[in-house]
Formats: structure tokens, sequence, C-alpha cells
């Protein structure tokens, strides 16, 4: 199996070429995976969107306030703040990962 990659500067856009001999099974691997990976990630992010409410829930404060509030230093340092921080953090690295993989399509 060979593959090459193509960039477009401005978009970034990469395209990889495989070769098989089997290239409707190395599609629908491709496939699956790809399938596979944003079901994780929809599950990933629904448990740490549950995981932000609840901290929104017990603080009475929405996510981009209590950043904001953290960051100028009007909070004091608990565990807490660090998780909730953390959760924020991952749930835009996950939005991130899954429109990622949503922008992926197969170009003949």
């Amino acid at each position: 199996m060979a593959n090459s990659s193509d960039y477009q500067l401005g978009s970034i856009m990469a395209e990889v070429k495989l070769s098989s001999k089997h290239l409707n099974s190395l599609k629908k691997f491709i496939e699956d995976a790809l399938t596979e990976r944003r079901q994780e990630l929809q599950e990933e992010i629904k448990r740490t969107q549950e995981r932000i409410t609840f901290f929104e829930n017990k603080y009475q404060m929405q996510t981009q306030e209590f950043l904001r509030r953290f960051e100028n230093n009007e909070l004091q340092h608990t565990l807490d703040f660090d998780e909730w921080m953390g959760e924020a953090w991952m749930l835009e690295a996950l939005l991130q990962d899954k429109e990622e993989i949503e922008e992926i399509e197969f170009v003949d």
C-alpha cells in the first residue's frame, strides 16, 4: 500500500492517495473507522457537556463567565475549578476533532 499527500496553501487541504488490490474493502475499512471515531467523539462530547453542566449548576455560572472570571483572578483556585477548566478545554478539543472528521470526504 503506497500513499502520498498533496497540500494546498491557504486552506491547508491534504489529499491522501492509497492503493490496494482490495479497494472496496479498504474504503469500507476507512469509512467504518471514521464512523466509529465520530460515534466515540459524540459520546465523549456528551459526557463532557454533562460535566460542564454539573459545574454550571453547582456554581450558578455559565462556563464562559467562569473562564473570564478565573482568568481575571476573580475566583479562588480550587480542585473543582481546575476540573471545570479542564472540561471546557476538553470540549473545545473534542468539537475541533469532530469538525475535522466530519470534513473528511472520499475523492474518486
